[in-house]
């Protein structure tokens, strides 16, 4: 019997690719963010971009490659504690994998923290500043989340010392964060919370005994220390036992090193073992008569604090901005150049309905976050109305940056299929990363009580419905809209104040999501272009509808040119 050698099938090695021979990923994240740096272009000054477009080219380059390896090492092996020296003495060592100093080498490269801090940068620009260093910091957190953190607790160090440290400590600490030179830099740190209090700061007990002039020793514990190696760190501790509440605690600026050149007694007692944003260190250290210096007035700690926590919610809400939008651009640039059922994925109608719903959300959570920005620049320069605008906005801001870039990370995971499963990608680390950020800083209820004080003690909603009322003014397609649904809300507030504590407090919740959404509408239509109109209008229509629910009905998907424009990403 002979075989027909010629009708036997043929294996096609060619063909056995995940994704076809058009593939191209991003070279730099910078130029392929349409949405950023269209942005960018509109809201930064002519000075203030040619400044920092080389830096953001920099930087853009490096989170599309060199970081991308840098940071899956630095999760891989993450820090680890030396408790002893071979002659058994303690030593309290972190030590980090070398990829941990490569990428706080660029960090510094950027000059996100040299735009803001150095005189000549600062004086320059002083009305962008936030702006421009955050637009180097979201570029560096597209690659990077974990590093992300002692990074903002550096930035939150360089603030607490501008604002209450004394001229001599200024002049000391500040050249070392805004340096350019890596190995100068000082690292900063928030040691705050304990295990009898967590978000009940004003449960803490560490205690801080009088020594000499403005120097306490501080004793207890801090159990959980971002950035446990840090340099200059601000903690708050008790002077007065007998002061309950945050009304009795102050603050102290404990530095790691000693005049004397000793090591601050600090016992690192273990290094947190943490689901994710592995590649910094995140420990329980015990205070054993550490050196620290009252900054500010005495039990103004809490409030001192702050300032601190008010920065580092930003930091929160654009580091969940960029980490989601990494995972989504990825799971993008797949679907571009992934062949399915005889046709590339992103043509598939279910992938582009699920495309649209987290390019929309991503948008709106874009334009939040960079109000807040604009926000704390504008607060921080005097602005009283925007000083009452960010209490809201801000806490508003991280809770829902923070939650929907979990549900942007997962669902992108998703639609990469089993490969976006596999630790050989970047996702699992995203998703992994992302998950911290609804807790750090304020996990949501405590968010929802914090907006409820802003509520009531302030004029935020006051003005944040007279924000959402221009807005509804200047478009003539969803102002009446825009403006009846305010109006609900604004009757709806009326009701919330006076209801009593258990109710007010569970009622607060749908409301302040209703009340995002609405101002989230109200951002994507005061930032229409003629470029950016190709993906806030696609977000608008779909943000609107998910409002307002209507019944059951036919849905026409977006087309595959109409999702890439929403998406606003080029490769």
């Amino acid at each position: 019997m002979k075989t027909n050698v010629s009708a036997a099938p043929v294996y096609q090695q060619e063909k056995n690719k995940v994704l076809n021979n058009n593939f191209r990923p991003s070279s730099n994240f910078y130029h392929s963010d349409k949405i950023f740096e269209n942005y960018l272009k509109k809201n930064s000054s002519a000075d203030g971009f040619a400044y920092m477009s080389d830096k953001w080219d920099f930087i853009g380059k490096e989170a599309a490659g060199k970081m991308n390896e840098l940071s899956l090492l630095a999760d891989k092996y993450s820090p680890q504690l030396v408790k002893r020296n071979s002659m058994g003495e303690n030593i309290d060592e972190i030590k980090f994998h070398p990829a941990y100093w490569d990428l706080m080498e660029i960090a510094v490269k950027s000059e996100m923290f040299r735009v803001k801090w150095e005189p000549s940068s600062r004086k320059k620009f002083n009305n962008e500043k936030q702006l421009l260093g955050f637009g180097a910091g979201y570029l560096y957190a597209l690659s990077e989340c974990g590093q992300f953190c002692p990074l903002c607790m550096t930035d939150g160090a360089a603030r607490l010392i501008d604002l209450f440290c004394d001229d001599e400590d200024k002049a000391r600490l500040l050249p070392h964060i805004y340096t350019d030179n890596a190995d100068d830099l000082f690292s900063g740190a928030m040691f705050l919370t304990e295990k009898t209090g967590g978000s009940d700061v004003g449960a803490n007990i560490v205690v801080a005994e009088h020594l000499e002039g403005e120097n306490y020793l501080l004793n207890g514990e801090k159990w959980f220390c971002s950035n446990a190696d840090a340099d200059i760190i601000f903690a708050l501790a008790r002077t007065d036992s007998s002061i309950k509440g945050t009304k009795g605690l102050s603050i102290f600026l404990v530095e790691k090193v000693l005049p004397s050149g000793e090591r601050n007694p600090i016992e690192v007692i273990r290094i947190k073992d943490k689901l994710g944003v592995r590649s910094m260190a995140t420990a329980e250290c015990m205070l054993n008569n550490a050196v620290g210096k009252l900054i500010g007035r005495e039990f103004d700690g809490f409030k001192v604090m702050m300032q601190m926590v008010t920065l580092s919610r930003l930091y929160n809400s654009v580091a969940a901005l960029a980490c989601s939008r990494r995972a989504l651009v990825e799971a993008y640039q797949f679907l571009c150049f992934r062949e399915t059922f005889e046709k590339v994925a992103v043509d598939h109608a279910l992938i582009r309905t699920k495309l649209t719903e987290l390019g929309s959300l991503n948008a709106a959570n874009f334009y939040l976050v960079w109000r807040t920005v604009k926000s704390l620049e504008l607060a921080d320069s005097g602005d009283e109305r925007e000083s009452n605008l960010l209490r809201l906005i801000n806490p508003m801001t991280k809770k829902w940056s923070a939650e929907t870039g979990v549900y942007i990370t997962r669902e992108s995971m998703e639609l990469m299929g089993g490969l976006g499963y596999i630790e050989d990608t970047v996702m699992p680390k995203l998703m992994r990363d992302v998950m911290v950020l609804p807790i750090w800083e304020g996990s949501g209820n405590i968010i929802i009580l914090d907006m409820l004080r802003a509520l009531t003690k302030t004029k935020g909603f006051e003005i944040i419905c007279d924000e959402i009322n221009k807005s509804a003014g200047n478009n003539a397609l969803y102002g009446h809209w825009l403006k009846e649904e305010l109006n609900k809300l604004i009757l709806f507030s009326k009701k919330l104040i006076q209801l009593p504590q258990d109710e007010m407090e569970a009622s607060a919740k749908p409301f302040f999501e209703k009340l995002t959404s609405l101002f989230q509408l109200s951002l994507l239509i005061d930032n229409l272009n003629e470029e950016s109109k190709q993906w806030i209008m696609p977000a608008v229509n779909y943000l609107k509808e998910k409002y307002s629910p209507s019944e059951l009905k036919e849905v026409k998907p977006l087309s595959t040119d109409e999702v890439k424009d929403l998406i606003g990403w080029e490769f």
